[in-house]
């Protein structure tokens, strides 16, 4: 069967709202060792010279990082960068704001030198996209499917060195295409049960021509038989291996997809409910609002009054006692 695919990855991460920014550098010399607070979103850093040790917490070993590596941690966990074990680590903060010319600096000489940021999400992030990833990320340097994230690496460098018009624009823009990368190569490289919900079936042969079906037309009425004819397998075949890989069924995950969409739309704007309810493939507000309260625990209308902003006239925050 001859059907549209999307590509789920990029669904997600254009709807929980992906952003990057840039830190300060950090170099670092002798023996040196800085121990980070847990970062929001996503934490990246990349060595561009020399070697060091990453631990972070709840991962049993530590993680050498070498020349051209880089790693993306996930979960909000503190970790430590050190030249090596059993230094006694200092807190980075301190480090970090007295840096001068956007360099941190640790220890005494430059033998390893960082770039390194973070990236944002929307309040669907956790759910979506991290809670789905392992808590750390590395990527060694040294291989050749990594090609691509040192070229952004280069460019990143020679955008925050030279500083032309509008660097910083590009340079996020760039951590925004090393994410993708980075992702990419994860999914390439990940053993069984480093990934799970969703993105594991993007890696799965049979799950993913139906993950991606569904992506292109979500208000497709599908059904099982549908979706195992576009992956080319029994429709028995696909309910259990989608149930095994993504941990719901096909026509669940459809419909926790299409409620994703629709919320997205009610945060976003002042469409009508009828409208985001025959876009995202339910013929009638009750539908939707039954499948929303369903999934989501609330109704559309509820849902759409939480989420905006307070008016000018509210507080952003109760008045203190006594004021």
């Amino acid at each position: 069967m001859n059907v549209q695919q999307a590509d789920p990855l990029e669904d997600v991460l254009t709807l929980i709202g992906t952003t990057s920014r840039l830190s300060v550098g950090l170099v670092a010399g002798g023996r040196w060792a800085l121990s980070f607070d847990p970062p929001e979103g996503i934490k990246f850093n990349a060595v561009r010279r020399g070697r060091c040790l990453l631990t972070v917490d709840g991962v049993p070993e530590p993680i050498p990082l070498a020349e051209g590596d880089c790693f993306l941690l996930v979960q909000p966990r503190a970790f430590t960068l050190a030249s090596e074990p059993g230094v006694r680590p200092l807190p980075a903060g301190p480090v970090f704001a007295a840096a001068t010319g956007g360099v941190a600096r640790a220890g005494e000489g430059e033998d390893v030198v960082f770039v390194g940021g973070r990236f944002g999400f929307g309040e669907r992030a956790r759910e979506l996209l991290l809670d789905v990833l392992p808590p750390v990320i590395h990527v060694p340097g040294g291989t050749p499917e990594a090609a691509t994230v040192r070229w952004a690496l280069d460019l990143i460098d020679a955008e925050l060195r030279e500083r032309p018009l509008a660097a910083t624009l590009v340079t996020e823009h760039l951590a925004l295409v090393m994410l993708i990368h980075l992702l990419r190569l994860h999914l390439m490289t990940a053993g069984p049960g480093e990934t799970s919900g969703w993105l594991a079936g993007l890696a799965d042969p049979i799950v993913a021509p139906a993950l991606r079906a569904m992506h292109a037309r979500p208000a497709h009425a599908w059904t099982v038989a549908e979706l195992a004819g576009v992956a080319a397998v029994s429709r028995s075949t696909l309910a259990a291996r989608f149930k095994q890989v993504v941990g719901r069924g096909p026509l669940e995950y459809l419909t926790g997809w299409r409620i994703e969409l629709a919320a997205d739309r009610l945060r976003r704007g002042d469409e009508t409910v009828a409208a985001i309810a025959n876009d995202v493939g339910y013929g009638s507000v009750s539908a939707l609002s039954n499948a929303f309260k369903r999934v989501a625990g609330v109704s559309p209308r509820d849902y759409r009054l939480a989420s905006l902003p307070p008016r000018r006239s509210d507080p952003p925050w109760p008045a203190a006692a006594g004021r």
